[in-house]
């Protein structure tokens, strides 16, 4: 069996935020030992799973 490396592919894109909220985020990531970014995306992920639709 081999090995093989997945990178997911993203890309940049730049979102203005609330600085509360930058900084609530900034805790939690800290304090989880995860970057700012994962947890944005892990963030956006629950909440597009857990949209309720009309």
């Amino acid at each position: 069996m081999d090995f093989i490396i997945k990178k997911p592919k993203s890309s940049n894109r730049t979102i203005r935020m609330p600085d509360d909220l930058i900084e609530k985020l900034g805790k939690i990531a800290t304090a989880q030992g995860i970057s700012f970014n994962q947890l944005v995306v892990q963030c956006c992920e629950f909440a597009l799973e857990n949209l309720k639709e009309k």
